[in-house]
């Protein structure tokens, strides 16, 4: 039978090591979580700033509401584009200090959008091994020529650079890696897009509102401006709070992606109460200095308190800070470890990091406390 294949396969996941549990959680975003009737302190989600419950947000999206109603209705280019979904374009592109944003319904969304209306066949997308697999996604659907150089590696990515004879050229790459928590050399990479007449395209997932003056993100954060050949792009369900991502360039560009990119022409535009809560979310990143050292505290109270233990903890300046374990079922088993003892640190395996490596992956959020980062050092010192 054709499912017995599937079947064999969901066996061969288990016996590896590697099959995902999804777990409902019974309470609303946050620090604490309440998963099969038990409270525990969550460091999985990507919440960096504590704004998914925020009374702010949710205000927000209860008077956009009542206002606007619940859906867009159609596509973006057709009837779906409301007030608030133009007003927050106008806020995140002042934001980030680009001429235009247009926004999405997903930062995956954003990312098919983005690569296959710049290049196609004949051309070429040179790629960052640990990019995100939207990333990836894109440049398939793009046929351009997929050139994927080593993890942070300028001098390979030099050499692919100048032995291409493409006859456009783009640089793809995560500024904050998801899995790592490292940021890229974003300077030497525009260097290299500016050499080489090629576009750069970023995905600032895990740096917009944490990285940067302000939480303006990762290109701040290393003081470099916009420019023409740079393309940004922007989640807003990890440090914004809510959902959805946007894409800031030069004017010229953004008008391109609204006439070309297909997963913004073809979808349904986002619910306009998103758009009313990320406007309120925006006035809190602005203002959220506070948040932001809170969470850099939390940060480095994690790694001094891991400091000289067996747990092998991943140069990373952002809240991302993962620990690498190695093996599938060892992992796992530490994973659930920390569960019985209250603490919920995700267990990361291939394929979302490369094979050896897995690793669990420590999400802090200025909503935990300095007691709740404690109560997981000396769980893990117990454990090691």
């Amino acid at each position: 039978m054709i499912w017995e294949e599937l079947e064999h396969s969901l066996a061969d996941l288990d016996r590896d090591g590697l099959k995902r549990r999804r777990r409902t959680l019974e309470a609303p975003c946050g620090p604490l979580a309440c998963v099969d009737g038990r409270e525990l302190i969550s460091f999985c989600s990507n919440d960096y700033l504590g704004l998914a419950s925020d009374p702010a947000l949710i205000d927000a999206a209860c008077a956009g509401a009542r206002e606007w109603g619940v859906g867009s209705g159609a596509s973006h280019v057709v009837s779906g584009h409301l007030l608030p979904h133009e007003t927050l374009e106008q806020r995140l592109a002042a934001f980030t200090g680009f001429e235009r944003a247009l926004l999405l319904t997903t930062g995956y969304m954003a990312n098919l959008a983005i690569v296959p209306a710049l290049v196609g066949r004949g051309d070429a997308v040179f790629a960052d091994k640990l990019n995100h697999a939207s990333l990836i996604d894109a440049v398939q659907l793009s046929r351009a020529e997929h050139e994927r150089y080593p993890h942070g590696d300028l001098a390979a990515l030099e050499r692919l650079l100048s032995a291409s004879q493409a006859k456009r050229k783009l640089i793809l790459t995560d500024a904050v890696f998801s899995m790592d928590g490292d940021v890229a050399p974003l300077p030497e990479l525009l260097a290299l897009a500016e050499r080489f007449d090629a576009w750069l395209v970023i995905d600032d997932a895990h740096g917009f509102g944490v990285l940067g003056e302000h939480g303006r993100g990762s290109l701040s954060h290393f003081g470099i401006a916009a420019h023409p050949r740079i393309l940004y792009m922007g989640t807003l369900g990890k440090a914004a709070g809510a959902s959805g991502a946007f894409i800031a360039g030069s004017e010229t560009v953004i008008e391109w992606l609204l006439q070309r990119a297909r997963t913004y022409i073809f979808t349904t535009g986002s619910s306009p109460i998103m758009a009313c809560a990320l406007l309120a979310s925006l006035d809190l990143i602005e203002k959220g200095d506070d948040r932001r050292r809170h969470l850099r505290d939390l940060t480095t109270q994690l790694r001094d308190g891991l400091a000289g233990t067996r747990w092998q903890l991943i140069p990373s300046p952002t809240a991302i800070q993962p620990i690498i374990v190695g093996d599938n079922h060892e992992v796992v088993r530490i994973a659930n470890a920390l569960l019985e003892r209250g603490l919920w640190v995700p267990a990361i395996r291939p394929p979302t990091v490369p094979k050896g490596s897995a690793r669990l992956r420590v999400s802090l959020s200025a909503a935990h406390t300095s007691a709740m980062v404690g109560q997981l050092i000396g769980a893990l010192q117990d454990l090691a």
